[in-house]
């Protein structure tokens, strides 16, 4: 197995944000990104990337970060107790974005890489990440469409790659409390280095560099379309659930919050408004109600609809 090129792996991801930033800023057409440059005072740093109150972001981040230290927190040692004392470096991107408009879904995206080092043994290294999408209101072209790129990032690396990680998407975003998924998934993978480094770095670079061609056309189809309190509300509503994963599940959060990180940079992923009423249950027969019905259901997107296929 081929050892890894941290810095290599480290002037991507820097490159990786610049380019997002950049264009997420050409489509939001009025704000831009403040940056903040933080140090970890046991070890490494970051910069985090702010965008709000904008033509059609209400509020984004994308931060890079890159920390290391002697020990690993309990959340990533649980599971591999064979971790613990070795050395380690994280390095990643990770972005939240939250529009204005209910009919443009918030997006998350996330790649990153972990190695853990000790004097006499063999580094253990990975990559992981992916990007998934959490609409309000469905549109069968949008998933089709995020889907597809998602599809195709992935191709060059064998037919098996998508398939698999859209369902470790599926599996991972899904509220168990809740019994629904927190979108409509799209891709995560994590502990990958069976295709040794060069190709291993090459498919997470791959899968980086979609999520803006994945993210962009959805956001320019749906930025302008007419909305009202009850859509906004619904947004709002939606957007707990958002809260809820994140606070709950995400490892990301946790292993930030865990391994002593920035509180402010990791918990920039929470929307800036956000509601939860009692007992709440869409009106049959309404858009929101087919939010449930139709869109949040693991399904295979890319598959011929009925009457089409030969």
């Amino acid at each position: 197995m081929s050892h890894p090129d941290i810095e290599a792996v480290k002037n991507y991801l820097l490159a990786l944000q610049d380019s997002i930033c950049d264009a997420l800023e050409q489509v939001d057409g009025k704000a831009r990104f403040v940056e903040d440059n933080w140090t970890r005072s046991s070890g490494g740093g970051g910069r985090t990337r702010v965008i709000k109150d904008g033509g059609v972001i209400e509020k984004g981040g994308v931060n890079f970060s890159h920390v290391y230290g002697d020990g690993l927190p309990g959340s990533a040692t649980a599971h591999r107790p064979e971790l613990a004392g070795r050395r380690f470096q994280a390095l990643g991107v990770s972005l939240v974005i939250h529009p204005h408009n209910p009919y443009v879904p918030t997006s998350h995206a996330n790649v990153r890489f972990f190695i853990a080092e000790k004097e006499g043994a063999e580094p253990v290294w990975w990559f992981g990440g992916g990007f998934d999408l959490t609409p309000y209101y469905g549109y069968e072209e949008d998933c089709v469409h995020w889907h597809q790129v998602a599809h195709d990032a992935c191709a060059p690396f064998g037919a098996e790659i998508y398939p698999h990680f859209k369902q470790w998407c599926d599996d991972y975003f899904f509220l168990r409390h809740r019994n629904e998924p927190r979108g409509i998934g799209g891709l995560f993978f994590d502990d990958l280095n069976a295709l040794g480094f060069e190709q291993s770095f090459a498919l997470m670079r791959a899968i980086g560099d979609a999520y803006i061609p994945a993210y962009r056309p959805i956001v320019e189809r749906r930025k302008d379309t007419p909305y009202g309190e009850r859509q906004r509300d619904f947004q709002l509503h939606r957007r707990g659930r958002y809260v809820e994963f994140n606070l709950v599940y995400d490892r990301g959060t946790l292993f930030g919050l865990q391994s002593g990180g920035r509180t402010e940079s990791i918990l920039m992923s929470l929307p800036p408004e956000v509601r939860w009423d009692y007992d709440w249950a869409p009106q049959p027969g309404t858009e929101e109600a087919q939010l449930y019905a139709r869109y949040l259901k693991a399904q295979d997107w890319l598959a011929a609809p009925a009457g089409e296929a030969e």
